[in-house]
């Protein structure tokens, strides 16, 4: 069985510069994959290449074991990939139950669009902020607004831009014990995120980028014991 994401060889160039250089990784069903390193280290970048907003320079992109790399955004959402972006944005005049709705009526399922809202409301125990306009949210329950809100288009892979920055001690163990959810029933979870705590406990795979390259891959317990990102990523030799 194919990964539900498998990037190749994905290269590109900003002028003179190399913001990724022959990048390879797979995120898997049923498993939430990490991507760490340090700012400018090309992780949005990357990010952009695989939700179609940005041409590589060379690779390819696959969803599924369909080659996507010429696709554009929409077909991509078409074969399954959700995306939040690491700027919060969400409607803010609307309710949170609206947010929901307006990415429901987009997926697979939209005659159920009022449906799917009430029930991922429910699956993330949010639904006393149904009718909270978004704009009044704090800015760590935005975020897993801006989550519930990439599920109501029912994806297969989800990619998230650091989801837990501004959120508080509990509800980073909320968000956790979402990725886990997600992860256990199917979906491929690409996490983006500086927070190494939550990054090592919910990570099956870390992939660590530094200056546009892959230098080190595997489970955390490696990850956290390697030389190579201790120096790149942590600062420590």
């Amino acid at each position: 069985m194919p990964s539900q994401l498998a990037v190749d060889d994905i290269s590109v160039a900003f002028g003179g510069h190399r913001a990724l250089d022959s990048v390879a990784l797979n995120a898997e069903r049923g498993q939430v994959t990490g991507l760490i390193g340090p700012n400018g280290a090309g992780k949005s970048t990357l990010f952009d290449v695989i939700s179609g907003l940005r041409k590589p320079l060379s690779g390819n992109v696959s969803l599924n074991g369909r080659d996507v790399t010429r696709a554009g955004p929409a077909r991509r959402a078409r074969h399954g990939l959700a995306r939040t972006f690491q700027r919060l944005e969400l409607f803010g005049r609307l309710s949170v139950r609206d947010n929901l709705r307006v990415a429901a009526e987009l997926g697979p399922e939209r005659r159920h669009a009022g449906h799917i809202a009430d029930e991922i409301l429910a699956r993330l125990g949010i639904e006393h902020l149904a009718d909270t306009t978004a704009d009044s949210l704090s800015t760590g329950m935005g975020r897993l607004v801006e989550v519930a809100r990439a599920l109501a288009v029912r994806p297969s892979l989800i990619l998230l831009d650091e989801p837990a920055a501004g959120q508080d001690v509990q509800e980073t163990e909320l968000f956790a014990g979402l990725l886990r959810t997600l992860a256990a029933d199917g979906t491929a979870v690409l996490l983006v995120e500086h927070d190494m705590e939550l990054v090592m406990s919910v990570c099956d795979t870390v992939y660590v980028l530094d200056l546009g390259r892959i230098i080190a891959a595997g489970p955390p317990g490696v990850i956290r014991r390697d030389e190579t990102v201790l120096a790149a990523y942590l600062g420590k030799s």
